[in-house]
């Protein structure tokens, strides 16, 4: 078996991530076929997988305990058994975004909704401005408010797309969970408070009242009862009790064409917002966002076992 020996270990430069939502009502997490789709285009995922660029910091640890059982007099060990299976990932964002903050944070990553005139200041924002209501023919590029309604945003700004809140509990949010309500709330807004269905205006059709998007909304096709609202920003906060649960791939490509590939189907954050200051030259200081996750059990259809993590290596 030596020919399928590698000449050299793999040298890899950086560590590209890349996730997908994990459907927390079914508990059904995005699988990534490295059989199929492992030699992917760094910069083209297979669908639905989302790049969030580089990372730095890649450490992976196995906490999987394997301890010996032992018989007779004295004790020798017969056989050795998996008493614990543990796992966890962490490393730091490269880039600042809606969706590298609401990983890193680990909880709701609230939109700060545009504010209504005379409205009392929150942390999290005050009373939003009205939601715009979506006509006919939007996709998940390009939104339909009506000539009256696009004249009230700009080119560049970000909104949130996504239905009103009618007192719903449990998880809420299109195309992935962004936060878990427990007692019903009065906030009409608070599903676009919340939704990871953001996009920013790259154009405007005055016109015909069309709002295009610079990149697709996660959820993908806005239904009919969706509503846009603008958003200034975002917020996290300390301390909330929501935690987030992705589906991951890291992949580290090697000098030779040859890609090691780590799949975490379910990952919860197991950290609270945080960064690390690094030195950025100049004076400054780059800031990058840290996360932490511990990898959750899936069933691998193939023989039943379970899995906390399917680590690839593909050749080049």
């Amino acid at each position: 078996m030596s020919n399928l020996t590698a000449m050299t270990t793999p040298m890899v430069g950086r560590v590209s991530a890349y996730f997908s939502p994990v459907n927390r009502a079914a508990q059904q997490p995005t699988i990534f076929d490295a059989a199929q789709s492992g030699s992917f285009a760094l910069n083209s995922p297979p669908a639905p997988w989302i790049s969030l660029g580089w990372i730095a910091g890649f450490a992976r640890k196995c906490g999987t305990k394997i301890e010996p059982v032992r018989t007779g007099a004295p004790a020798t060990t017969l056989l050795q058994a998996r008493t614990e299976i543990e796992a966890t990932v962490s490393f730091a964002f490269e880039s600042w975004g809606k969706l590298q903050l609401a990983l890193s944070a680990g909880t709701q990553q609230m939109n700060l909704l545009a504010v209504a005139a005379g409205a009392t200041g929150e942390g999290s924002g005050g009373t939003a401005v009205a939601a715009v209501a979506l006509q006919a023919g939007s996709t998940a590029t390009v939104l339909q408010v009506g000539a009256t309604a696009a004249a009230a945003f700009s080119v560049g700004e970000l909104v949130a797309v996504d239905i009103d809140y009618a007192a719903q509990t449990g998880f809420i949010g299109s195309g992935v969970s962004g936060a878990y309500v427990q007692t019903a709330l009065t906030d009409v807004d608070y599903v676009r408070r919340v939704t990871l269905n953001v996009g920013r205006i790259a154009s405007i059709n005055s016109t015909t009242g069309a709002l295009m998007l610079e990149w697709p909304l996660i959820a993908g096709v806005p239904s009919a009862s969706m509503k846009v609202s603008g958003v200034m920003g975002f917020c996290d906060r300390e301390g909330s009790s929501f935690i987030q649960e992705w589906s991951a791939v890291f992949v580290g490509e090697g000098q030779q064409g040859e890609r090691i590939v780590w799949h975490y189907p379910r990952l919860q954050a197991m950290t609270g917002a945080a960064e690390a200051n690094v030195a950025g030259g100049g004076g400054y200081e780059k800031v990058q966002l840290s996360a932490a996750f511990r990898a959750l059990p899936v069933k691998d259809p193939v023989d039943g076992e379970t899995v906390v993590c399917f680590r690839s290596y593909v050749a080049g």
